[in-house]
Formats: C-alpha cells, sequence, structure tokens
C-alpha cells in the first residue's frame, strides 16, 4: 500500500478583481476605483444556478450540493437526481464502520484500522468489500443510512453500483463534520484525517477548489459504465476547511455520461469551482 499523503495546500488563483463581501453588498475594487455592488445571497446563488444551468447544456449531467458548516447554508443544483455512487460509497462505509464500534463501546479493531485506511486513502476494493460484509453488506449499510440521515441513498449488492444524489452526499459529509452528527468527535476525527490524507493518485476534484492555507478532505469515485455504452461516472465529495475556520464547507459533485475519466475530473473541478466563485466561501 502506498504511504497516505498530506492534504495539499493551493496557492489562490490571481485576480483582477478583488471582491470583499459586506452583509449588504459587494465592494468590488478595480483600477483605482471604489465600486459598492447590491449584491445579496439570493443573487448569489441566483447568478450560480444560471453558471450551471449554461454549463449544463454542453455538460454531460452533473448535479452538485455545498453545505457551509459556518452558517448552515445550503445550495444544490439537481441535488435530489439519484447517481451511481461508485467509490464514494466508501465514505459512507467507513461512517457506518466507525458508527457501529462506537455502538459496541469500543475503538476500531487493528484490521479495521487498516481496512479503513486502504479504503479511503488509496480506494482500495477488497478493502471496502471486507468492511461492507462486515457491516451486513447491503442490509446493513442501508438500515446505518437511516441512522444518519441518507434517505435518498439506494444500497446494492454491488456497492459501486449504490444510488445516491449530491443532497444525501453533503449530509453525509455535515456527519463527518458537524457536532450533531452520531459520530463522536474521535470518529469524525478519524475519517477527516484518513480523507485529509489521500493518496496523490486521488487528490482531485473537490480539493481544486481549496486556496492557500487551507486544507481538503475528499473522496473520490470513478467507473465506467456498460448501461452508458461505457462512458465515465465521476463523482467528487470533499470539505474544505481555512486554518481560522473562517472556510468550512461541505461539496458533492456527481456525473455520469463523460466521455473519459480525464473529462469527469475536468467537469466536477468546474463545477465545484462555479460554487465557490458564485457563493464566496
Amino acid at each position: 500500500m502506498a504511504a497516505g499523503r498530506r492534504a495539499r495546500h493551493y496557492a489562490p488563483v490571481p485576480r483582477i478583481k478583488t471582491l470583499v463581501l459586506a452583509a449588504a453588498g459587494v465592494l468590488v475594487v478595480a483600477g483605482g476605483a471604489l465600486t459598492v455592488l447590491d449584491v445579496t445571497r439570493d443573487d448569489r446563488r441566483s447568478e450560480l444556478t444560471a453558471a450551471l444551468a449554461d454549463l449544463a447544456v454542453t455538460a454531460p449531467e452533473f448535479s452538485v450540493a455545498v453545505l457551509d458548516e459556518t452558517n448552515g447554508e445550503r445550495f444544490s443544483y439537481r441535488g435530489d437526481e439519484q447517481f451511481t455512487t461508485a467509490s464514494v460509497v466508501k465514505a459512507d462505509v467507513l461512517a457506518c464502520t466507525l458508527l457501529r464500534a462506537q455502538d459496541e463501546d469500543r475503538r476500531l479493531s487493528a484490521e479495521q484500522r487498516e481496512l479503513t485506511a486502504r479504503m479511503i486513502r488509496a480506494s482500495d476494493n477488497d478493502a471496502t468489500t471486507a468492511l461492507f460484509e462486515q457491516l451486513g453488506a447491503a442490509g446493513g449499510l442501508t438500515g446505518c443510512n437511516g441512522r444518519i440521515g441518507l434517505e435518498e441513498t439506494t444500497v446494492d449488492p454491488k456497492w459501486g453500483l449504490s444510488r445516491t444524489t449530491a443532497d444525501d452526499q453533503v449530509r453525509l459529509l455535515g456527519d463527518l463534520a458537524g457536532d450533531e452528527s452520531p459520530l463522536g468527535a474521535d470518529s469524525r476525527r478519524y475519517a477527516l484525517d484518513l480523507m485529509s490524507t489521500v493518496n496523490a493518485d486521488q487528490d482531485w476534484g473537490v480539493p481544486a477548489v481549496a486556496r492557500d492555507g487551507e486544507t481538503a478532505a475528499v473522496k473520490n469515485g470513478w467507473d465506467t459504465s456498460t448501461a452508458d455504452g461505457g462512458r465515465w461516472v465521476v463523482n467528487s465529495i470533499g470539505r474544505v476547511v481555512s486554518a481560522d475556520r473562517d472556510t468550512d464547507v461541505s461539496i458533492a459533485v456527481l456525473s455520469h455520461g463523460n466521455a473519459s475519466m480525464a473529462d469527469g475530473i475536468a467537469l466536477v473541478e468546474r463545477v465545484a469551482g462555479l460554487t465557490r466563485d458564485h457563493l464566496a466561501y
């Protein structure tokens, strides 16, 4: 197994304009001139929806959901539409493995720690199958999902063919981050540590929107779909957090119908980037 890698830090993209968000609007500094624009939160959400709709005209099908952990605000675009999970279901398996250990008032066994590390950091399928079966396969994961609030996820006996929504994946990310989660603080820290130390070949998707001084946690999923002519399912779920916690955002982007894995990665990163540009988190 390749060693886990510490999360990357991303340098900010240079911008011609400097935006300073205020309660009543946005101050735009450009060329030495100061202009006050009345851009409300609803305006930003509407602009994001329009930008995503424009992209959807030419892009493969996608959905996105965002949860700002600092204020509880949510945004979604086609957030209740189901997509195949591929390997993002592994974050669900991790959460439920931790919850079962809590129920039994114990820590993960040494074997489970090794399996969960392989499953998240390297996206190892054999490790996932072992943990999935320990949970009771589809029935066990479904029962756990009822407890953690995943109401729009359908678990398949072949776990990678499970179906979920961006809204549900953001609920799961909230469970991995929020104090109101059924998962205790130690479990949440363990899960997010694994997701923020993925191997280099797993480090794409949501982390692309992280800026200098921010840490990104991520679980990606990808697979070809026979039913879709061999086109690619490419998904990315994750969390971006600044050192001062002024930014703490969970993002889920799901897609299918991509011509290649590289095309799918470019799409999910573009969608995630649009949420950051327009929601200004």
